[in-house]
């Protein structure tokens, strides 16, 4: 299917909006427990369920995946990524820093992203071509050249199944981190980690992750705002990438690099 973003984006955001009417609004409601220290909240089932009416509604003929439920309808290669709040822990204990996050994907690349941080007034928008904004006006990413003068942010430690595992290339990526940047930061929030590197509050950010739900809205906002998105090996990131870093262009390199070096670290002492 040939699909023009730009004109998908007003419903993209009609939907945002929806969604962040329901977060401002209501309380979390009951915390339901989906694995180790991972949880859902009545405002996350809320939020995906009215997103997904209103989508299948204006456009049926694209797919729909939602973090909570999955796959409700396939599309021919375009699928709708809904993360209804995206950093449900900071949520629910009342801190600002999380949002809905949703992102039009075309086979395994985003192509249209919009982020709703609702706690802090904030919008970001994009449409592949057409350059990012944040409440409308236009962003940049940061023009950092030097590790020492960067804030770069890290997604959060793993929990559930294969958790000590995944945090064993946490911990040494956060000590070479710690000596080799100005500042280290984790929100809590895929969609805020990639929303502040598209507007240029911070200089980078590594997630050793990557779901659809979390990273496809953000993605193509950081790449339409001049960062450079990859895998952890440095090749060009898509939904297939195991991990997702977003960069100031002059300082992917560098951080790559430190990301390999973090690897190997964890290789000798597994």
């Amino acid at each position: 299917m040939t699909v023009d973003a730009r004109a998908l984006l007003p419903i993209a955001e009609q939907a945002v909006t929806i969604a962040s009417e329901i977060v401002r609004t209501r309380l979390p409601g009951t915390v339901t427990t989906k694995g180790d220290r991972d949880m859902v909240t009545e405002v996350d089932y809320a939020v995906e369920h009215a997103v997904r009416e209103f989508l299948s509604r204006e456009t049926p003929e694209i797919g729909f995946l939602g973090e909570e439920e999955g796959i409700s309808r396939t599309g021919d290669g375009l699928m709708w990524a809904l993360d209804p709040v995206d950093g449900t822990a900071n949520f629910t204990h009342g801190i600002p820093l999380c949002g809905i996050s949703l992102g039009l994907v075309d086979h395994d690349r985003s192509i249209l992203g919009v982020i709703d941080l609702p706690f802090l007034g904030s919008r970001y928008a994009a449409a592949e071509g057409a350059g990012a904004t944040a409440n409308d006006q236009s962003i940049s990413a940061s023009g950092t050249d030097a590790l020492d003068a960067a804030i770069v942010s890290v997604g959060d430690y793993a929990v559930g199944n294969g958790a000590e595992a995944k945090n064993r290339v946490r911990l040494p990526l956060n000590y070479q981190l710690a000596t080799r940047v100005q500042r280290v930061r984790m929100f809590g929030s895929a969609a805020v980690d990639l929303a502040w590197v598209a507007e240029g509050k911070t200089d980078a950010c590594i997630m050793l992750s990557n779901n659809p739900w979390d990273t496809a809205a953000g993605v193509l906002i950081a790449r339409e705002a001049g960062a450079i998105v990859t895998d952890i090996d440095g090749s060009p990131h898509s939904t297939k990438s195991r991990a997702t870093i977003a960069a100031a262009p002059k300082i992917l390199a560098d951080l790559v690099e430190l990301v390999a070096g973090a690897k190997k670290d964890a290789d000798r002492g597994a």
